[in-house]
């Protein structure tokens, strides 16, 4: 598979964001580069970008807040959030905000690129043959445009949230510990922490369920995981 791509890098400090873009051009990726969230707004709206590398604290508009908007408006992108904090609180704001995963300053700039080659090959999953349609109860799932719909209507999927329920379709009834879901979801090299399988969980959950708080389809298994409740 093809992991080159266009990425964006989203950092007010030059240094960093010069440091970033040497050694993503040294990994052959095509890369951009703004110094506040309004610039990196305008260069994505004008430009094919397939992911964004996102600071945190910007001048003027916030990373959390270019997240949202980025989210809302461009739902297949990919978003890997950087802070210089190490509190969870501002890790699960980010991926509450929509982001595909994140980085605590400092870091080194080889784990960076193998970040966004898992989450390229989350966005640029191969597709062979015609298009495959899964349909589940009230679900269908077109793994050829990847899009997903429940009773007929769109919903909006982050690249991370596809992959995991396209886990669990294909495997109605395993519960899947949230070790294994990072590994095949972020890949065997992330040295992240499990809780990013959680909130992308709490996030699916307020998009598919009826009532997020007592879940139908994503159910919890105590101790473990999850797992996709088979009613049938």
């Amino acid at each position: 598979m093809d992991l080159t791509g266009d990425i964006l890098i989203v950092e007010d400090e030059e240094s960093i964001r010069k440091f970033v873009k040497i050694n993503l051009e040294r990994a052959n990726f095509l890369v951009k580069e703004a110094g506040t969230g309004e610039e990196g707004l305008e260069i994505v709206r004008n430009s094919d970008i397939d992911l964004v590398v996102l600071d945190i604290m910007l001048p003027g508009m916030d990373g959390f807040e270019v997240c949202k908007i980025l989210r809302e408006q461009f739902p297949r992108i990919g978003i890997i959030m950087l802070t210089a904090k190490s509190q969870d609180v501002d890790r699960i704001i980010g991926l509450e905000h929509g982001a595909d995963d994140y980085m605590v300053k400092p870091f080194n700039p080889r784990e960076l690129v193998l970040r966004i080659e898992s989450l390229l090959r989350r966005i640029k999953e191969p597709i062979n043959g015609v298009p495959d349609i899964i349909n589940y109860g009230p679900f269908t799932m077109d793994t050829y445009s990847r899009k997903f719909y429940k009773n007929n209507n769109g919903i909006d999927l982050t690249p991370t949230e596809f992959s995991i329920i396209k886990l669990f379709i294909g495997n109605p009834g395993r519960a899947f510990h949230r070790d294994e879901i990072l590994n095949l979801i972020w890949g065997y090299d992330f040295m992240g922490d499990s809780k990013i399988v959680d909130v992308n969980i709490r996030r699916l959950r307020s998009k598919i369920e009826d009532e997020p708080s007592n879940p139908h389809y994503i159910e919890t298994v105590w101790g473990l995981g999850y797992r996709w409740v088979d009613k049938d």
